[in-house]
This record gives structure tokens, sequence and C-alpha cells, in this order.
């Protein structure tokens, strides 16, 4: 329905609207799908203002050279790095935005999925012994097909993660590639903590260079008016009601098929499972989050199954950060693909990890199972 909204008919292929945005958001909010919000009708302001330009610069750039003499150069689009709290709106916001976006040279991607494609391009240029600036080069093949990048859940907790930063963002900035990213967090505030966080620090000046940084001060977590709907779909504590919680759901979906062990092959590697049928998939916190996985893993696991029942989720200490980091991936890449998912655990979403390394960026982790849970998370897999 989005894109049906936004139709830009004139003379020129791109036309300034520079009330798109708020009639939307509007429409959304008499249709009912939204809840008004001061903080996010005031976050449209800059989103519109980054839109309108995007649009003059391609109007401008497809002029001839004559015509473009004799109107002035637009102003720099500038990218913009949008931080607010879980749940406030930040992704639908975003969304909002990229669908307003008149042009085919764009791409929406979570953050998660977007470092498993950088990782991916370096590990197979050093293993054709490439020559030259491999981040480089990985910004020239995003910037041949992309004039803006949209990330969302911006997030770094991982050294690998770090050190790539600002080398491969430098060369996309430099190749005039605009980037929208949404995080919970404020650009100085990122990879608290981590190693070697004084080499990060250079990102985080680039980006406060190059980007608008916008609050959504919103004080509200919408994921949570979900709550009022919620399915019984996440169980705690762990006791003999959560053993049969796991067999009745697995009979349920699977319409009783016996329990069979089954195995997920991801790169020739094999990941076990208790059991698996059709596209419904058994497993633990145990047999996905304490192995050494990853979101590779995961995202096959997202692709093949449309149901995921996890049991087993424990209280995680802070000496579980790894384990912690892991569970954030799997719940990130289901959510992405609404997988439909039952859980056990040891205590409520809220309580899972609540301090440690990244226990801040694990409460989109918690607000996620909640919302998970609720019909409307159900309803929108259709």
């Amino acid at each position: 329905m989005i894109k049906t909204f936004f139709q830009w008919t004139a003379k020129s292929p791109f036309t300034e609207d520079s009330t798109v945005l708020r009639r939307y958001y509007q429409q959304q909010v008499i249709e009912q799908q939204l809840q008004h919000d001061e903080a996010q009708i005031t976050v449209l302001q800059p989103l519109q203002h980054l839109l309108d330009n995007l649009v003059a610069v391609i109007n401008y750039q497809q002029r001839g050279a004559i015509t473009q003499y004799l109107f002035p150069l637009p102003e720099p689009c500038r990218s913009l790095y949008l931080f607010g709290e879980v749940g406030s709106g930040k992704s639908m916001l975003m969304a909002l935005f990229y669908e307003a976006c008149p042009f085919q040279q764009k791409r929406r991607v979570h953050f998660n999925v977007f470092m498993l494609e950088v990782h991916a391009f370096i590990h197979e240029w050093h293993q054709q012994a490439h020559a030259g600036n491999v981040m480089l080069a990985l910004a020239k093949k995003i910037r041949l097909s992309q004039l803006l990048l949209c990330i969302d859940e911006f997030h770094v907790t991982d050294i690998a993660d770090a050190m790539i930063m600002e080398r491969l963002f430098s060369h996309l900035f430099n190749s005039g590639l605009i980037v929208v990213i949404t995080s919970n967090r404020h650009p100085d505030d990122l990879y608290q903590g981590g190693l070697q966080r004084a080499q990060f620090v250079i990102f985080t000046q680039l980006l406060l260079r190059v980007a608008t940084i916008v609050k959504l001060d919103s004080k509200n977590d919408y994921r949570l008016t979900f709550l009022q709907d919620l399915e019984p779909s996440y169980h705690y504590p762990l006791n003999k009601a959560a053993d049969h919680f796991v067999l009745q759901h697995y009979q349920r979906c699977t319409n009783f098929a016996p329990l069979q062990a089954g195995v997920l092959e991801v790169l020739g590697r094999k990941v076990l499972l208790t059991a698996m049928h059709d596209d419904v998939a058994l497993t633990s916190f145990d047999q996905l989050c304490v192995h050494a996985l990853g979101v590779v893993d995961y995202l096959q696991m997202a692709l093949q199954f449309n149901v995921v029942i996890l049991e087993g989720i424990p209280k995680l200490s802070a000496e579980k950060r790894n384990e912690a980091k892991r569970f954030m991936a799997l719940i990130d890449t289901l959510y992405e693909h609404k997988v439909t998912l039952f859980c056990t655990a040891e205590v409520s979403p809220q309580d899972i990890y609540i301090e440690g390394d990244g226990a801040f960026e694990f409460r989109r982790t918690s607000s996620r199972l909640m919302e998970m849970q609720s019909a409307a998370y159900l309803h929108s897999k259709s």
C-alpha cells in the first residue's frame, strides 16, 4: 500500500513534494495503523529535507549541460543518522522515507545482513588473491548500483566489524553514496568498552562530519502495546509445564509428526537440530547460541523454516556475553524474516541479559521477543 501511495507525476522524472511524508504519516494515523506522536512528526522534517535534496540532485543531473547552466546547483545531500530508544518508531520512519524515494538506485538492509555481505566480499577477495584496496573495491561495487543505502538497527559489538567501519565508510561517503542509518545509540556511544575502541572513534568522528544526527525523542515503546494481544508463544520458567509447552506446539505445528533429529546444512557445515519436519524446526538455546554459529547460520534457518520452537533460554550472566551476542543475532534474523517463534525460558524477555557487554543493545532483543508474541507480528507474515 505504501508504494501505491507515492506517485510522482510531472514533466521531469521526479517531482519534489515537500509534504509527502507528513501526509502519508497522517493517513496512517487516520487509518489507525499508527498512533500520533509529536516526536515522530519532528523527525519527519529532516527526512523530508533529505528526500527533497535527493530528488533535486537527480533532476539536476538529468538535465542537459545548457539547462544545468541556467539552474542553480542543488544543495549537497548529507547522510542521516537517526537514533532513539527501542520501539520508538525509527524503523517505521525509515520505511516511510525509503518507499517515498522515487528512484530505483536504493537499498534497505539490516545491519547484520549488510556486515555478513561485507565479510563475504572480503573473504572472496582474498581467496582470489586480488590486488589493491579491498574496501575501495567494495565501495565501488555498492555505489555502482546504489545512490541511497538505508541501514537498519546499526550496532557494533564485534571488533572485526569495528575495524572495518572507518575504512569502508570513508570510501562509501567519498563515492557520493547517501547513507541513512537507524540505531539505538548516538554515534559517540557506539561500541562502548569494545577492544581497540580508539580506532573505532575515527569512524564516529567521520560520521559526525558527514551525517546529520537526529534523535527520535519519543518516550513510548510501541512494541509494548502489542502485549494486549499476546499469543501464548513464550513460556517461563523452565519446568515440566515448559516441556509440555514444547511438545504440544511441535505436535500442533507438524500434525503430530514424530520427533526426529534433523540437520541444517550451511556452507558445508552441519547444524544439529532436536527435530525438524517440513518447515518446522525444534531446537535449543544450546544448539544455536552456545556453539560458534553466526548470522549466516541463522539466515539459512530463517529461509528454510517458517516456525522455530526454541527451548531452554537461560538467564545470561555477564560472562555469557558471546552467547548473548549470538542470541541477539538469532532473534534479529528470525524477526526480519517474520518467522513464527515459540520459546521456553528461565525468565521473562526483559530479564534474560540485564548486565554485561552488550546489555544495552540486548534491550532491542527483549522488545522483539515480546513483539514476536503478538497477533500484529503474526499477521505481518501474510
